[in-house]
């Protein structure tokens, strides 16, 4: 029977979906609201990705420890690290057939033109895919790295917009971003899967109470660092506009942004079509209704409000925060 439909699994999820849903909307931020403006991005972003491993490492070593290092639980790791890793190594590829990506001399010369101004040494292969108007960044040692522009979003920016948003996609490239969330994107579904096991586990056991109430904590705590991640993804993107507005300034960054946005706004099909992507993580636009304006009034938009049950179950940050953001940048 696959693990999916499970009703153990099915309860497992649902619970922690709830949690999540609970410190989205109730502790996450207030939280956030008492640190913000308290650490620099580059702060804040070590911080964090120091807690997330902090928490995992003991999570993971505690359960170790009381169970003993069996061969179901080392081959429970193994696997989930084997799948990631395997994931990571096929996507380029998987990428490129799915949206048609082809090269592109004059895109070409665009990424190479903005990579010098940025400072970055890499060699950057630029593709245009087929889809409504987003930019992505991928690739890794094995393929190369990718720069990604859909031929949509070059009818859509002007010259001074399309460099900001290929900086923000260098920018990725030069954080390491893809490693970096891989890494951290593991540590999460790795504890949830050793306290399923535990629960599975206690049917078996003798000492069944301790093992459903540790795998139990297990699963709680594992969508608590999926918050974490998260949160830690929503700094990456701040990181990455910062280098779209290095590229080109802040007013296109801006008007980049507020354009794609409209764009999606206007035509809901497209922005099913996105949204219902596997690699929907790797977009610069963040799928979010926190701006119901039918013109490209930026002062407006960086006021609106945003939902924040909404922001902290997403991997970007919402629109008008990343305007505010970009508007306090020192250039």
């Amino acid at each position: 029977m696959f693990v999916i439909f499970d009703p153990i699994y099915i309860a497992l999820t649902v619970l922690g979906y709830l949690i999540m849903l609970a410190l989205a909307s109730l502790v996450a931020p207030k939280v956030a609201g008492r640190l913000s403006g308290k650490f620099s991005l580059y702060t804040s972003m070590t911080l964090l990705a120091a807690l997330i491993i902090f928490i995992s490492a003991i999570v993971i070593y505690a359960i170790l420890f009381y169970v003993g290092v069996s061969l179901s639980i080392t081959a429970l790791i193994s696997f989930l690290i084997a799948i990631n890793l395997l994931m990571y190594l096929l996507s380029p590829y998987m990428i490129n057939l799915s949206y048609h990506a082809k090269r592109d001399e004059n895109l070409q010369r665009i990424v190479d033109e903005v990579a010098m101004r940025l400072g970055v040494r890499d060699k950057f292969k630029a593709v245009i895919v087929n889809a409504p108007p987003n930019a992505f960044a991928y690739g890794n040692f094995l393929t190369g790295k990718y720069v990604a522009v859909s031929d949509s979003m070059l009818r859509l920016l002007s010259r001074e917009e399309l460099e900001s948003v290929i900086g923000h996609e260098i920018g990725h490239h030069k954080h390491k971003d893809g490693a970096i969330m891989l890494l951290l994107g593991l540590l999460p579904s790795l504890i949830f899967y050793l306290g399923y096991s535990l629960i599975h586990s206690s049917f078996r056991e003798d000492r069944n109470r301790n093992l459903a109430l540790i795998g139990i904590v297990a699963v709680v705590v594992s969508f608590i660092i999926q918050i974490l991640v998260l949160a830690f993804s929503r700094l990456r993107e701040y990181y990455a506009d910062f280098e779209g507005v290095r590229a080109s300034g802040k007013y296109p960054m801006e008007s980049a942004l507020v354009k794609i946005h409209e764009f999606y706004r206007r035509i809901p099909r497209a922005y099913e079509e996105i949204s219902q992507s596997s690699f929907r993580t790797l977009f610069i636009y963040a799928f979010m209704s926190a701006v119901a304006n039918p013109y490209v009034d930026i002062e407006r938009i960086k006021r609106e409000k945003v939902n924040p049950i909404e922001e902290f179950l997403s991997t970007h940050p919402p629109l008008p925060k990343r305007i505010r953001f970009i508007d306090s940048l020192p250039f």
